[in-house]
């Protein structure tokens, strides 16, 4: 079996996923990268044995007999522009989470897709995280029932580093967090529920990161260039992007297809870092307590008076390899490279993923208009079928 050669554009954070894609003589190697970015470029260069870079989208495309498949790492609101035509190309397409920051990018990502019959695929990788595995395989099981309300709490020490120095600070490139951040925490309610959100209403401010006026053009740097874990509190925070229009804490609730309540509730100032999720059904409910290597899924089936620290079944969660996001980065990839060769079923789902899209949209519209409640626009029946049969 000859190797999928892969192209990448954007070389940036998330340009980590090349570790896992560029496995030469076990299945794809990593042959050419696009970023017009020339630190992006030495970087690729740097960390890719072999690699090949160009300074454009244009120029990768030149070369599309060299490439199986791309891999598109650039900033959200870029998305829909490079995987488009990355798509039109004929290329089996990897698009980073969100798969856009607007409805209407996203429908047009999966619309390219259908109409030429290219394979896509989204990278919500934590599908593959061994908590959430956990969590959806207790609720397949029928353990607690049948579910009936989903509730995720995020908190998120790290937001003054990653969401409020560089473009995510900007709603014109990010839409708002609750988009470009809940995007990846509504695709798992979405996933644990078994339904998607119909409709939606939220509440949210600009309450730390608004009034802290030390500001900074930061284009010249990277995350990795600023972030530390002593900078605390976040009001000790400096050098913000020059635009902060986005919230930093919010919550939305959601109402689901299926019937199911849920709520999302996302803080980016709080000194921890996990995600707390609880999903309760007819005949009990179950709790993760962190969401990494070493955290567990607590699951109560009968009745008590009080909390009850002594579960009816715990679910530890292994340590992982190394592998970025609690092991689920490699398997993302290996899923892609898979996909991209044979095609079939994927865990991810690029219609689940304009859906997470189009909640975050209503989500983060409904915050900005006195919570008024919003609609989620419907996808194209035939859109839906396609990808519902597995893109064929």
């Amino acid at each position: 079996m000859t190797d999928v050669r892969i192209g990448i554009v954007g070389f940036g954070l998330r340009a980590s996923l090349a570790k896992w894609a560029h496995r030469p003589g076990e299945g794809s190697c990593v042959v050419l990268v696009a970023d017009p970015d020339e630190r992006g470029r030495a970087d690729a260069l740097e960390r890719v044995s072999g690699v090949d870079v160009v300074d454009s989208l244009d120029a990768l495309l030149a070369r599309r007999d060299e490439i199986d498949a791309v891999l598109v790492l650039t900033p959200d609101h870029l998305h829909a522009d490079h995987a488009v035509r990355t798509l039109e190309a004929g290329l089996p397409t990897f698009v980073e989470k969100p798969v856009a920051t607007t409805i209407e990018d996203a429908d047009r990502i999966l619309t390219t897709a259908h109409r030429t019959g290219t394979r896509v695929y989204i990278g919500h990788n934590m599908r593959h995280m061994p908590v959430i595995k956990a969590m959806r395989e207790v609720i397949q099981s029928g353990a607690i029932g049948e579910v009936k309300a989903v509730w995720c709490r995020h908190f998120v020490s790290t937001g003054g580093d990653f969401y409020f120095k560089d473009w995510h600070a900007d709603r014109r490139n990010s839409t708002g967090l609750l988009l470009q951040k809940g995007a990846h925490d509504i695709d798992v309610i979405h996933w644990l529920a078994g339904g998607y959100t119909t409709r939606v209403s939220a509440v949210g401010a600009l309450a730390i990161y608004g009034d802290i006026t030390d500001r900074r053009d930061n284009s010249d740097r990277r995350m990795v260039d600023w972030y530390s874990r002593d900078t605390w509190p976040p009001t000790a925070q400096k050098e913000l992007h020059p635009v902060v229009d986005v919230e930093d804490i919010s919550q939305a609730n959601l109402v689901l297809d299926n019937g199911v309540l849920a709520s999302y509730q996302q803080c980016h100032f709080t000194p921890d870092y996990w995600r707390n999720y609880t999903v309760i059904g007819t005949k009990g409910r179950l709790e993760n307590f962190g969401d990494g290597p070493g955290a567990h899924v607590k699951v109560w089936t009968t009745r008590s008076d009080a909390y009850r620290e002594d579960a009816d079944q715990v679910i530890e969660i292994p340590e992982d390899d190394g592998g970025g996001h609690g092991g689920a980065d490699p398997l993302l990839i290996e899923e892609f490279v898979r996909f991209a060769r044979e095609g079939g079923p994927t865990m991810t789902s690029p219609i689940a993923a304009r859906m997470s899209v189009a909640a975050g949209v209503a989500a983060t519209t409904s915050l900005r208009d006195s919570s008024t409640p919003v609609t989620v626009p419907e996808l194209d029946s035939d859109v839906i079928a396609w990808f519902d049969n597995d893109q064929s």
